[in-house]
Formats: C-alpha cells, structure tokens, sequence
C-alpha cells in the first residue's frame, strides 16, 4: 500500500505519521507538498495534525484551498481512503467533505491528555477489524476539538451511523465527565456518507507504539492497511 501524508506549512505532525506508517506498518509513503496536486499512485491519505498556516483565520481554514485538497476531494470522491486527525479532520470540515466544525473546547484551554474513545461502528475501512464498544486509549492535543453540527445532520450521522468514535470512560460510559472538550455528544470521530473518509481529533499516530504509553492507534492504520490490500 502506498500512502500520501500531506504537509502543510505548520504541520507538525507529518513525520510522526510517516514514520508509524513506514516503520512500524511497514508501508511505501511519500510526503505531499501543500502544493502538490498528483495522488494517482496512493491508495490512502492522511491529513495529519498541526497547525496549517498558523491556524488563520480558522482551524483548517486556509489550507481547505490548498492545492493538494483540491487532489484529496477527487481522491475521496473516486472512493480513495483519506484520514484527518486533529488538525486534518479541522481541514476535512472546512474542505466540506466531512460536515459540521471543530470550535473552541469548552474550558477555552488546550488539552493535551490520554483519553478513552468507545467505538461506534466497525463498518469503516479504519475500524472494521474492532468490535462495537470497543474502548481505545489515544491521546488529544488540541484547542479546537469541540464539535458541533446542526440538528439535521446530527440526525443523519445518527440514521447512517456515522459517528464512529465518542468520548467515554474506560468501561465505555459516555458521560459528560468523559468529555475533554464539550463535544456535541461526546463525537470524537465521524466520517462522510461514503464510509471512506474518516476525520477525529485524539491522535493514533502518537498512540501507536507501546512505548507511548499506548498502541491502540495503530489498531486504525492497520485497519486502512488491510482494506487498502483487499481492495487491490
């Protein structure tokens, strides 16, 4: 599998996800400039976190219109996998493939933490090798995690079953104490109509080796893996 980690100017965390997906996925990836616009030799791409172009404006703001998203929403649109965490899900909902916004957390401070996630579904290409109500343990660094949408599409996330991960308790309690940041019901994670999109805040790429304090994220990247090979 060859995956595309795209690099905008304040990415910072580009190369922690090149090195889980070479060096520990063992996987071909190759750095997409900002200004790249070429994705046909990948079969996935990541957004990763940071803080593209300084966070201006908004979160994700200025680099929706990056060349590289213009290439990112063909890619998606042709059923490529795509991937945002933290910052890139911020890109993803301000790119509009993925709907709703990322605001401010609710305490208005940055959260940098271990958190526990509860699986919603299992039917994406980033999950489908864990169990419903499975619980990870993935870190958050972020000042804008909290998301929100408008009653309508809450609705259909709900009817699609698109939520993929919430905010919980060890035991997999969602509970307003489990949320880090105000989160419109404790959404961690979502992804688009299509199931081939998937954006969230908490951080696989720094929960993927055991000596991080967790490998639960890696749980996710094998997950594309292995769907990114079967669909060859």
């Amino acid at each position: 599998m060859k995956v595309g980690v795209v690099v905008f100017p304040g990415s910072n965390c580009d190369h922690d996800t090149e090195h889980v997906l070479r060096d520990v996925c063992g996987q071909d990836v190759r750095l997409v400039w900002h200004k790249d616009s070429d994705l046909r030799d990948l079969d996935a791409v990541v957004l990763p976190g940071g803080f593209a172009y300084g966070d201006y404006l908004r979160t994700g703001a200025i680099a929706a219109f990056a060349p590289a998203m213009k290439a990112v929403k063909k890619f998606a649109a042709r059923g490529g996998l795509v991937i945002g965490i933290c910052n890139g899900f911020q890109i993803l909902c301000e790119a509009g493939l993925l709907p709703g916004a990322l605001m401010r957390n609710a305490g208005l401070k940055y959260i940098c933490k271990q958190v526990h996630l509860r699986t919603e579904t299992s039917d994406t290409p980033f999950t489908h090798t864990l169990k419903k109500s499975e619980v990870l343990m993935i870190p958050i660094g972020h000042m804008e995690g909290n998301y929100f949408c408008d009653v309508d599409t809450l609705k259909q996330l709900h009817s699609q079953e698109r939520v993929v991960f919430r905010y919980s308790t060890p035991e997999g309690e969602v509970t307003a104490a489990a949320n880090p940041n105000g989160s419109l019901e404790n959404i961690a994670g979502i992804c688009n109509e299509g199931r081939n999109v998937l954006g969230m805040m908490p951080h696989p790429d720094r929960s993927s080796e055991g000596l991080l304090g967790s490998a639960d994220g890696l749980k996710l990247f094998q997950a594309m893996v292995t769907s990114g090979t079967l669909a060859k």
